[in-house]
């Protein structure tokens, strides 16, 4: 009893061999259980000639542990070795007698046997039997405990479900496979490492961690903690929902790691989705200048023989011409004509904002990166990830942000305005501009290297005085879609107007001819569409093939006005041009390029109200 008492597993088996064998004076002892091979059992200790001796496996047909391990309790005083002549053992051993009793578990199943050995022969007293018994029902217990161990050793290694052995302060103790697996540890690795080194630097899982490691210090179990973790082999992100219970001497925690990553991607991946569905929703509500491309002049004809040629590849394209020439019908046209068709066209207009939200829609931002931040913002890039992005007006932007777009041209990467997290896009980019970039860059104002990144392709679109072939057709395009849509009946062009229409220069190129045919369809009293001399004085003509460059926005004078008055000042002007129309074709927030909830929201947050025009 006193050899045993602090014994456990493994070590209370060779204590029990050993005593077993001094107090009742025998020259060998053993405990064995069952191998994993039918007819077979192995010795949990093994004890002869005053040592503990190696353990062995052994068949038991032929011997005299047979009959102990069907539930019999087997005594040979004498004669061993005549009773069972084909077990080698007892002969090597020089055993003369024997002494087995089974090893029951609780449902009266036997796990293995108890056995005393002697080279003399062996008497049967009462203590010696009793002593047997009762060590025999010790043992079963505690292999019976051990085997139970065993299989929650197992359970916990093999589990499906990442667990952590970790003390309070996140150094890890042990891990299953499963939570290696995950973490990118290596074996060797588990042990030591500081779990908080693997979190990743985003504040929500920061400010998340600072709130729950105190608590476990104070014995308060975590559940369902959302963390984002880097891996520690190749440092990719995974998102975890955190399970962590102290145990009761509050050294070490309990921690069961679920992984979420593939629903956080899919989440994110949904929010992308539906963002980009929103915008392609805004854009179908708007009103193009054009449905389809109208003409056949040989100068159209040979834009489009351009488009057709890097439609197919993934080349960047320039696409030049003056205002009005339809050079976002063309970007459309190309990117029809693309691999990419099947993903969306995202365009954004860079003369329509700020210079300092440009950076905010073509990258976007995170929440508080700015004043008027409000919430997180997916850029345009991302929106356009698989697709096309087509920047109208490229000519308009900053210095600053010229810099940023290289940037993404050349390595596909970007950070969202106020991150450090880079993402990674594949995007195909479509530029325009009515002004002349060789010359911008030139004179500085815009960078030849991004130029040279942009005018891959270049692709000119001819000005409607250089394709007066097509001003007909067009017209006549035109009437038909106005008066459909404005429940009129034109049947044809009164001949004088058609003069008219091909004796003008077409300043505005198309989307003037547009505008006068539908003003035309709306005034004209009978069934010929009629314009008037005046409705078309002709302006001072400009030369041919001479693309006009844009005006100039004029630079905010400094006068120490922050981002947000500069903001306010944009915003409130139009309002004023468009008379505090917000939405439709020609209210305010198409003017300035933003849904018009956006609109909304950003007067209120700028407190611009009707009647209360902030100083300029």
């Amino acid at each position: 009893m006193e050899g045993t008492a602090r014994a456990t597993g493994e070590a209370f088996f060779r204590a029990l061999a050993a005593n077993l064998s001094a107090a009742l004076d025998s020259a060998y002892a053993l405990i064995s259980e069952f191998a994993p091979t039918p007819g077979r059992v192995r010795t949990l200790a093994l004890f002869g000639a005053g040592k503990l001796l190696d353990n062995v496996e052994y068949d038991l047909a032929g011997t005299p542990c047979d009959e102990v391990v069907r539930g019999n309790v087997c005594l040979h005083r004498s004669g061993i070795q005549r009773a069972f002549p084909s077990d080698p053992m007892l002969k090597e051993l020089g055993l003369e007698s024997y002494f087995g009793v089974p090893l029951f578990d609780a449902n009266r199943e036997v796990l293995g046997h108890l056995a005393l050995m002697d080279t003399s022969p062996m008497g049967d007293e009462p203590q010696r039997r009793a002593t047997l018994e009762i060590f025999a029902a010790r043992a079963a217990s505690e292999l019976e405990r051990l085997r139970a161990e065993r299989l929650l050793r197992d359970l916990y290694e093999e589990a499906p479900i990442a667990y952590v052995y970790e003390d309070t302060e996140s150094r890890f103790v042990s891990a299953n496979r499963a939570a290696a697996k995950l973490l990118g540890l290596k074996p060797e690795e588990v042990r030591g490492t500081i779990g908080k080194s693997l979190l990743a630097a985003d504040p929500p899982t920061q400010e998340r961690i600072a709130e729950a490691l105190p608590a476990l210090q104070q014995g308060e179990e975590r559940a369902a903690v959302e963390l984002e973790l880097r891996r520690k082999d190749d440092g990719r992100p995974i998102w975890v929902q955190w399970w962590s219970r102290p145990e009761p001497g509050g050294k070490f925690t309990r921690t069961m790691l679920v992984d979420i990553t593939a629903r956080v991607l899919a989440e994110r991946e949904r929010a992308r989705l539906q963002q980009q569905n929103e915008y392609l929703r805004e854009e179908i509500k708007g009103e193009y200048n054009f449905e389809e491309i109208v003409g056949r002049s040989p100068a159209l004809r040979a834009a489009l023989a351009k488009v057709k040629q890097v439609a197919a590849l993934d080349a960047t394209a320039l696409i030049l011409g003056e205002t009005g020439t339809g050079k976002e019908l063309i970007a459309r046209a190309i990117h029809n004509g693309s691999l990419r068709r099947d993903k969306p066209l995202i365009k954004l207009n860079c003369a329509a904002l700020p210079t300092g939200l440009v950076e905010s829609e073509l990258f976007g931002h995170e929440k508080g990166a700015f004043t008027g931040a409000l919430t997180s913002r997916v850029g345009r890039f991302a929106l356009a990830d698989g697709g096309t992005l087509f920047l109208d007006e490229i000519g308009e932007i900053s210095h600053e942000t010229q810099l940023r777009l290289l940037r993404v041209l050349q390595e596909l990467e970007f950070e969202p305005v106020g991150s450090s997290k880079t993402v990674k896009v594949d995007v195909r980019v479509i530029a325009a501009t009515n002004r002349d970039l060789e010359r911008a860059v030139a004179d500085g104002s815009f960078r030849a290297d991004l130029f040279y990144r942009l005018n891959v392709f270049p692709i000119h679109v001819p000005p409607l005085r250089e394709r007066r072939e097509d001003i007909e057709m067009l017209a006549r395009y035109f009437v038909e879609k106005f008066a459909a849509k404005i429940g009129r009946r034109i049947e044809s062009i009164a001949p004088d107007t058609l003069e008219r229409l091909l004796a003008y220069p077409w300043p505005g190129n198309v989307r003037e001819l547009e505008n006068v045919i539908e003003r035309a369809v709306i005034l004209s009293p009978g069934a010929a569409l009629e314009i008037e001399a005046l409705a078309l004085r002709a302006p001072k003509p400009l030369p041919a093939r001479a693309a006009p460059r844009a005006a100039a926005a004029p630079t905010p004078k400094s006068d120490g006005a922050t981002l947000e008055d500069l903001q306010r000042r944009h915003i409130a002007k139009a309002l004023e041009q468009t008379r505090w129309v917000i939405e439709g074709p020609n209210g305010a927030a198409r003017v300035l390029g933003l849904h018009p909830n956006t609109l909304r929201s950003r007067m209120k947050k700028l407190r611009i109200r009707r009647g209360e025009t902030p100083s300029h």
